[in-house]
């Protein structure tokens, strides 16, 4: 199916409410390390900007306090981090314990890869909170289909061809031969909706419904664009969006700010921190 402005009609987002912050949502950010912490900064801003009422952050303990600063709208929790300035072991049972106090969680955005993302993954999906995992956690997870786990609502992924394959353990040139298939059967093993990323970007289910993107701009290929992306995501699940609701307008509301940009900035050259700024005005009112 063609992911499109009509095809959201029957897929559609929480009313737009009047009320405190609690009735927006509550969302968790699991984002950052030494060397990449403005990660965290892109994810929060989008899931703001995607119409989140309350923030928390939580990162490394090095970048929280910048953090702070530049996102004055969050709680920022610093956790312990490991001599490569990514999450210690000892940072996972606070974030397990922040996940359960939220309605949403966004992880993975500039984490580093380490042993311990196997663990924070483990206690994410444990959690009640809507789920979509990114980047360094999606590489150490298992099966969900071989594990007695039973969730509120589905998690969402959001791979790129190298993460795909690596949870599909093949290589990368499988993913890319063969997106659909291989984002349906990633669907169906980790009984999540997945995003397969790409020029092209597709969305699909455990049960093999496919939604096909194809528009967007050339710019969007850019450092941080997933970042903002996975925010957005975020952002419409803390409302209250059911999880294939929020990806299928999150791609589209992620491509479309990156086409009003090519029109304003150009086709390439724009930032990834401007993504988020073109949101609001797209929502459904």
């Amino acid at each position: 199916m063609k992911l499109d402005r009509d095809a959201l009609e029957s897929h559609p987002l929480p009313r737009v409410i009047d009320g405190d912050k609690e009735t927006k949502g509550r969302i968790l950010v699991v984002a950052g390390s030494r060397d990449v912490p403005g990660a965290a900064l892109l994810s929060a801003t989008a899931a703001m900007r995607a119409g989140a009422g309350k923030l928390r952050i939580a990162t490394v303990e090095s970048a929280a306090a910048a953090l702070g600063i530049a996102m004055p709208e969050a709680m920022v929790v610093g956790l312990s981090e490991d001599e490569d300035g990514g999450f210690a072991g000892s940072a996972v049972d606070p974030i397990g314990d922040a996940a359960q106090e939220v309605d949403a969680v966004v992880a993975g955005p500039g984490v580093r890869r380490s042993d311990m993302c196997k663990r924070m993954a483990e206690v994410l999906l444990e959690s009640d909170a809507a789920l979509a995992l990114d980047v360094a956690l999606l590489e150490t997870l298992e099966p969900l289909h071989e594990r007695s786990l039973e969730r509120r609502t589905t998690p969402i992924l959001l791979p790129n061809a190298k993460e795909l394959a690596a949870l599909l353990d093949c290589k990368p040139e499988h993913v890319d031969d063969d997106p659909i298939g291989c984002g349906t059967r990633a669907a169906g093993l980790y009984r999540s909706v997945v995003l397969v990323k790409g020029v092209t970007s597709h969305v699909v289910t455990p049960a093999g419904e496919c939604w096909t993107y194809e528009g967007g701009a050339p710019g969007l290929g850019v450092s941080g664009s997933g970042d903002v992306l996975a925010g957005i995501v975020g952002g419409l699940l803390a409302r209250g969006a059911e999880p294939l609701n929020a990806l299928l307008w999150s791609v589209w509301l992620h491509g479309e700010a990156g086409a009003q940009l090519a029109k304003k900035v150009g086709p390439i050259g724009f930032l990834a921190r401007e993504i988020a700024d073109a949101i609001p005005a797209l929502l459904p009112r």
